[in-house]
């Protein structure tokens, strides 16, 4: 692959948590691009199909559905694990933080040694999904919050561990996205104002704007890009 070579034509690219909000945005994105996906999602399949996009029911925590979902290719070129949920106000109840972090951390860890032998027969690329939260504290939601500070850290391990397989490994570290998740903290007064005072923009965003930076980690383009999380906050971060 060159170097300036930003296509992602003609891949076969997994995408976990494909049929949530940015799941579901970086799925289109992968199709338009020309790539072949197949979404995996404990949600049930659309009734009506999606174009260009296989939807199958898979739990990231069981490596038997993991593997019968990337059987839909003949190989695997790409990898995107956007699984996950938050539980506001419960996680502080040990089994519901132990879900939460085994549905994020555990999760993406599973994937990708499930379909690491695929990933090295193509050198393929891994990218995980963070959040503003691998960085800053979270107060309501401490399972998701310590989950997500993992994902940079497996992030980091894993891009050192698989390099000899050619396999590279990023994360993206999404802002705040207009989501389902998100949406009762948008819908609160109070916390929009904290938020969007910090937002250069002044605005939440939309799934789509994620898609970008993940077909870039998917690409040749992207060579010599591992082991990083990359904040895509709309400059958040930087306030």
């Amino acid at each position: 692959m060159s170097s300036t070579d930003f296509t992602v034509a003609g891949q076969s690219v997994l995408v976990t948590g494909g049929r949530g909000g940015i799941g579901s945005a970086i799925a289109n994105a992968f199709v338009s691009a020309g790539a072949r996906v197949v979404a995996v999602d404990v949600s049930p399949v659309p009734e009506s199909p999606r174009v260009g996009i296989e939807d199958v029911v898979a739990d990231v925590r069981e490596p038997s559905s993991i593997l019968k979902a990337a059987s839909k290719f003949g190989s695997l070129d790409t990898i995107v694990q956007c699984a996950g949920r938050a539980a506001p106000g419960e996680e502080f109840d040990p089994a519901v933080f132990r879900e939460i972090v085994d549905i994020h951390l555990v999760g993406s860890f599973n994937v990708a040694v499930t379909l690491k032998p695929l990933m090295a027969e193509s050198g393929g690329s891994i990218i995980n999904v963070g959040s503003m939260y691998s960085y800053f504290g979270s107060p309501l939601v401490p399972g998701y919050g310590a989950a997500k500070a993992g994902i940079v850290q497996l992030t980091k391990t894993l891009a050192l561990a698989w390099a000899g397989d050619g396999i590279r490994v990023n994360a993206v570290a999404p802002g705040w996205i207009r989501t389902e998740l998100t949406r009762l903290v948008e819908e609160d007064p109070t916390l929009n104002a904290a938020i969007t005072s910090r937002l250069p923009s002044g605005n939440f965003s939309e799934p789509e704007d994620i898609a970008g930076t993940v077909l870039y980690l998917a690409s040749g383009a992207s060579r010599l890009v591992t082991g990083v999380t990359i904040p895509v906050d709309g400059g958040y971060s930087a306030s």
